[in-house]
């Protein structure tokens, strides 16, 4: 084999540079805003805890915007854009329409990271971090978040209605919407258990506490006093998704549904006799068993389909495009 000479070298190096910065463009890393942001995580944080002790259900919206980004386009902030006269986001597909909710709480913390280190930190990945704190101040588990996002520059609003998993959907169609976001059974029950938190709207249970014959009759009766089974009327009175402790952080979730106290369709659909039920069965008495794989799923959900390296922006408003 011939000698390498100097401008063989040179050009290997570049090859081998640009290979390098390219693979590191597309990882996430818990470290990327170590030097250009060493105040960010402190900074998202005391604006979070700021928010939930004002209105503990704010964590619970938080989580839930952080779900329905990442199953849209992946995780790229595109459901934090807002409607204009020329651009059509996510916000008012069907899922989102009237219950997606906590955008001001994300533009509050951005204006503050802003005021740290303007410019550095996209909305996608405070999204990301938003989330992940909420669920530690309510008491869940804590993870590494990974970042390293870019925001998107436009949102698919149809993508938006037919993406993200609906209250009335059945078991197979939750797998099908999972797995395709690389995620398994075992993390559609962990990240399903979110509902530990926050609260649901009487349109979204109304079908389930009135028809459904998998539900404890005590229960339904409880939401049936604040839901009347008449459309259109009461639509919007909320019930808490878990009874128990809603705005805890724990198993109560996984209690209930062995309990078939599940408030929405698509959550006793996972004790139902199915495929799910010993993962359920295993978080109702194991709560160390369900913080580490939520945990664990939290970080897989966030892997999908990041903008990274010079794709996307870095928006300095998370409403609107630059």
């Amino acid at each position: 084999m011939a000698p390498l000479n100097g401008s063989r070298l040179t050009t290997i190096g570049l090859v081998l540079f640009v290979l390098i910065i390219g693979t590191a463009n597309a990882n996430l890393s818990t470290y990327f805003y170590s030097s250009s942001c060493p105040q960010l995580f402190s900074t998202v944080k005391s604006t979070m805890q700021s928010a939930i002790s004002k209105e503990a259900r704010i964590g619970a919206s938080i989580l839930r915007l952080f779900f329905h980004d990442c199953f849209v386009n992946g995780c790229d902030g595109s459901i934090l854009l807002d409607d204009t006269a020329t651009f059509t986001g996510e916000q008012h597909a069907l899922q989102n329409n009237n219950s997606a909710r906590g955008f001001e709480v994300i533009d509050t913390i951005k204006s503050a990271v802003e005021s740290v280190c303007p410019g550095v930190v996209s909305c996608a990945d405070i999204l990301a971090i938003a989330a992940a704190d909420s669920v530690t101040i309510l008491g869940g588990p804590t993870w590494n978040v990974k970042l390293g996002r870019r925001d998107a520059t436009t949102a698919n609003q149809s993508a938006a209605a037919t993406s993200i998993p609906r209250s009335d959907s059945d078991l197979k169609v939750l797998a099908k919407m999972f797995s395709n976001n690389g995620l398994s059974i075992k993390d559609l029950v962990a990240l399903s258990g979110g509902h530990t938190i926050g609260q649901a709207r009487c349109i979204t249970f109304r079908t389930r506490i009135y028809t459904e014959t998998n539900i404890y009759t005590s229960f339904a009766s409880i939401r049936q006093s604040n839901c009347p089974n008449v459309t259109g009327t009461g639509d919007n009175n909320l019930a808490p998704l878990d009874l128990q402790t809603p705005i805890s952080f724990d198993n109560d979730y996984f209690k209930n549904l062995v309990q078939k106290k599940g408030l929405l369709h698509s959550d006793q659909q996972l004790f139902n006799g199915g495929s799910a039920d010993s993962i359920v069965s295993g978080y109702s008495t194991n709560p160390k068993s369900f913080f580490s794989d939520f945990a664990t799923a939290m970080i897989k959900m966030g892997d999908i389909k990041p903008l990274t390296g010079s794709n996307g922006e870095i928006r300095k408003n998370c409403g609107k495009i630059n």
